[in-house]
């Protein structure tokens, strides 16, 4: 269906392009919420990835998936944004500073919040992988990184949410 939309797009079609958004829309909003951590950094966010998708659909080559596309303009999106309010920290040490503490067992944690509280390293393909669906070869290309290195940070995310929920490997002690 996006192909058929990104054609019709092509040939100067605005309601092509308006049933783009409206079928991306909410789930863009959502990604973008959970990697910005704030709203109207989201909404630019997204804003953005629309008006890029729109302008260069041209570059989209029909013979790959569309949504993978579609999420790395957001999530390049997403982080211009971020860079922009200067609220991305970089990568190394300063990572370590804001790690996620683990939780008492008895302390109730949602789930958003343990997300959330994740560094992006780890939070974004976590995101990508569980929330969306997305294969890991999918979530590397997006991300631009080797699959083996995704790999790592998939397992280290995963390490880090079951610290950030309390939880216990494999549901025993630890």
């Amino acid at each position: 269906m996006e192909i058929r939309w990104i054609e019709r797009m092509l040939q100067g079609d605005r309601n092509a392009f308006r049933s783009l958004y409206d079928e991306y829309f909410d789930y863009a909003m959502r990604t973008a919420k959970l990697v910005t951590k704030n709203g109207e950094w989201a909404k630019d966010a997204v804003q953005e990835t629309f008006l890029r998708v729109y302008r260069n659909c041209w570059q989209y080559d029909r013979s790959k998936p569309f949504k993978p596309w579609f999420y790395s303009i957001l999530l390049r999106e997403c982080y211009r944004v971020m860079e922009r309010e200067k609220k991305v920290l970089p990568f190394g040490e300063q990572l370590e500073k804001i790690g996620v503490e683990p939780k008492l067992p008895d302390e109730t944690v949602d789930l958003y919040e343990a997300l959330q509280a994740m560094e992006d390293l780890y939070r974004v393909p976590l995101i990508l992988k569980y929330l969306h669906d997305y294969s890991e070869k999918e979530v590397a290309e997006m991300l631009d990184v080797n699959l083996n290195t995704l790999k790592s940070r998939l397992l280290k995310g995963r390490e880090k949410l079951r610290k950030g929920l309390g939880g216990n490997r494999y549901g025993t002690e630890s």
